[in-house]
């Protein structure tokens, strides 16, 4: 069904705190349109609005036909208790409330209710359309393909890790038969197999979709639209064209606005400068008439009226600045820094393991693996989700114990952990606390370097589980930056990060002199960060391990 989402003067607040201001966007069949802007800017704000999770202050938000079946997926999958991974996904593809509709609709029916056939009908058509009788066998297949397995089904979701959980968001993509989509960083946790299903799906796929990303490679394959939210002025500017004609547009914006303030800064000062001094030689000169004692009246006219008419020239100079219209200094954001405080160099021998294996249970082993890190390496840890990059690097740094072999680390190894989980900044301390505990510096300088990375004050009294998985990766980032490390660990660096944090991420990692351990499925990070080895597992164990 052809569908759309039309919404027109979006403006929706926090308190005093103003989200977005104006905001129109049409979402139609078809339309492939991704939505950019720092970490805070509103653009989940924007989806579920376009969705109906939050009604807008102003404005409106209306589907046409008013029946069109929307989805919202959204950045984390939520698992409520005792759900399996079926109920997840019949819950996130709306499969759970059709079936709901339907047997309610039939029990109207039977109660001899005056408007039930009609209720029964759309339930029905909707029940049909979304594909719930088949969602059994659908599911199967569909788990099968996003590598989870046909299998799992009624495992319990609350078990699954952050990949698996990518793969359950994955599997709920593929199977929804919504009209309308609107996902908000759908490539978390992805691997690179996952990623090619997910960009397949949504290239061909009818259904019309807005969604939030920061993966500039998905992106570039995705999208037809950019939808950017100013971090200013809080309104949205939509560029058609796909994601390189975005990036050209914008360019050349900046750089007209900048051509055009700069003329009219040249143009002000020069009439500025123009009007001072010829008032400055128009007093000089009637002063001198007065004192001049000339006794020719002819002469003495003559001076004063070429006195007034510098006057007048200074004064035409003022008027012509009055009528000039002003062109504002385009906005520039928090600027961005981040580099990596760095410690005494470790010795050769960073990390070591012999013969290591780590067995899980539910049928997943590492291992056995013997492997060693040396000072100065810059590894990429690559692989499929479940093939144990986590588990791997969770043992090396004694967080995970082995079944069986050693692991030794460096005596002067100085570790610094980004977790998937950004667990470190995950409680209910105000930020500025848990980073004073963090780094041990004092509450004023935790605040000027929260502010670096764009963490101001209303982010630093807010409870560290309150912010966004962006924020919370920020404070991590941030603290990198005063506590001295050696041996940086970073798994998945990138999820949630905004495109500028990215970019800083990408070149603090480039002067980072210490070794390097990154896991990540951020295609360009890969191609971006210099690297001097590549280590593949698949199954738990390494199958590939390569120089750069």
């Amino acid at each position: 069904m052809s569908a759309q989402i039309v919404a027109r003067n979006l403006s929706f607040a926090h308190g005093p705190e103003v989200v977005l201001a104006d905001v129109s966007l049409t979402v139609a069949s078809g339309h492939r349109i991704g939505v950019v802007g720092p970490n805070g800017v509103g653009k989940s704000t924007l989806l579920r609005l376009l969705v109906g999770d939050l009604e807008p202050e102003r404005g409106t938000v209306a589907r046409v036909p008013a029946d069109a079946r929307v989805g919202h997926l959204t950045q984390e999958l939520d698992v409520r208790a005792g759900e399996t991974i079926a109920d997840v996904i019949a819950r996130r593809t709306g499969a759970d409330m059709a079936q709901r509709e339907l047997d309610a609709s039939m029990r109207a029916m039977a109660a001899g209710d005056a408007d039930a056939a009609d209720r029964y009908s759309a339930a029905l058509e909707t029940w049909l359309h979304l594909g719930v009788a088949d969602l059994d066998a659908t599911m199967a297949e569909t788990l099968e393909r996003v590598g989870l397995g046909a299998g799992r089904a009624g495992q319990p979701a609350a078990t699954l890790s952050g990949g698996e959980r990518a793969r359950v968001n994955l599997a709920s993509v593929l199977l929804a038969g919504f009209d309308l989509l609107a996902l908000d960083e759908p490539t978390n946790d992805l691997d690179l197999a996952g990623l090619a299903l997910l960009e397949d799906f949504l290239v061909h796929s009818p259904a019309g979709f807005v969604l939030i990303s920061h993966d500039r490679a998905f992106l570039e394959r995705v999208v037809t639209s950019v939808v950017e939210i100013d971090e200013h002025e809080r309104t949205a500017t939509r560029y058609d064209g796909g994601w390189q004609a975005y990036l050209d547009a914008r360019a050349a914006a900046r750089r007209h606005a900048e051509e055009a303030f700069a003329g009219y800064v040249e143009t002000r000062d020069s009439l500025r400068g123009q009007a001072q001094q010829t008032r400055e030689w128009s007093a000089k000169g009637i002063g001198k008439v007065k004192r001049s004692g000339e006794p020719d009246k002819n002469i003495r006219a003559f001076n004063k009226a070429s006195s007034e008419k510098l006057a007048g020239k200074a004064a035409r100079a003022e008027k012509a600045l009055e009528r000039l219209d002003v062109v504002d200094k385009p906005w520039e954001g928090w600027d961005l820094r981040l580099d990596f405080a760095t410690t005494g160099r470790s010795g050769d021998e960073v990390v070591s393991l012999r013969d290591v294996v780590v067995d899980h249970g539910a049928g997943f082993t590492l291992g056995p693996i013997t492997l060693d890190i040396g000072y100065g390496e810059r590894v990429a840890l690559v692989g499929p989700n479940g093939s144990g990059k986590t588990t791997l690097l969770r043992t090396m740094l004694g967080d995970i114990e082995p079944t069986s072999g050693t692991v030794r680390v460096g005596p002067s190894v100085v570790v610094g952990t980004l977790d998937q989980s950004r667990g470190r900044f995950a409680g209910e301390e105000a930020l500025v606390d848990a980073f004073v505990a963090e780094t041990g510096i004092l509450a004023n300088e935790a605040r000027s370097q929260l502010a670096k990375l764009g963490l101001g004050p209303e982010h630093v009294s807010r409870p560290t589980s309150r912010l966004s998985p962006g924020e919370r990766t920020r404070a991590v980032l941030a603290a990198f930056a005063l506590v001295g490390v050696n041996l940086l660990v970073l798994d998945e660096p990138t999820n949630h990060l905004d495109l500028p944090a990215i970019e800083q991420l990408e070149a603090a990692l480039e002067s980072y002199p210490g070794t390097l351990l990154l896991v990540t499925h951020d295609r360009r990070l890969l191609e971006t960060v210099t690297l001097s080895r590549r280590i593949e597992l698949a199954g738990g164990t390494i199958v590939a391990d390569d120089p750069l």
